[in-house]
């Protein structure tokens, strides 16, 4: 004959695991949701890093006016290397001369124009200034400036 005392501390251990499996079940449920939840959160902030890197790199390539520049005219300044180097044709000046008259070098202009590099707020003011100008009028500064005007080329 089975001794009472095992059976029953069986019995006990047994209808304790039965109690503990359905209290583990509810935890083990949240924690697999809290987990899935988690993985899911740090993957949308993974993307949401990437677009913040993306919107960086694009704002750093081409970044609005200088604010300095803004303030000074009451509008908005746009500045683009197509506009600047239209700019340029129009008015019929060579890097170096249109450097002259912004007060920089033929080499920066050149590097404005291909956007690698952006002028300073006080050059974006002097080329909305030169946007209005003509070309008489730049020509007669460049000659009180001592600067011959470029020679037009001549289509054979």
């Amino acid at each position: 004959m089975p001794n009472i005392g095992t059976i029953l501390k069986q019995e006990i251990t047994r209808l304790a695991r039965r109690e503990l499996r359905a209290e583990l079940l509810a935890t083990k449920k949240a924690s697999a949701q809290y987990r899935h939840a988690i993985a899911a959160l740090k993957t949308k902030v993974a993307s949401l890093e990437k677009q913040i890197a993306q919107f960086q790199r694009r704002t750093s390539k081409g970044a609005p006016a200088a604010p300095a520049a803004e303030a000074a005219s009451g509008t908005p300044v746009r500045f683009g290397t197509k506009g600047l180097k239209a700019l340029r044709g129009r008015l019929g000046l060579s890097a170096a001369q249109l450097g002259k008259i912004l007060g920089v070098t033929g080499q920066s202009v050149y590097n404005w124009e291909l956007g690698n590099a952006r002028p300073r707020a006080e050059q974006i003011q002097k080329i909305v200034a030169l946007r209005s100008v003509g070309k008489r009028d730049v020509k007669q500064y460049l000659e009180n400036l001592g600067i011959q005007p470029k020679a037009r080329r001549r289509k054979s």
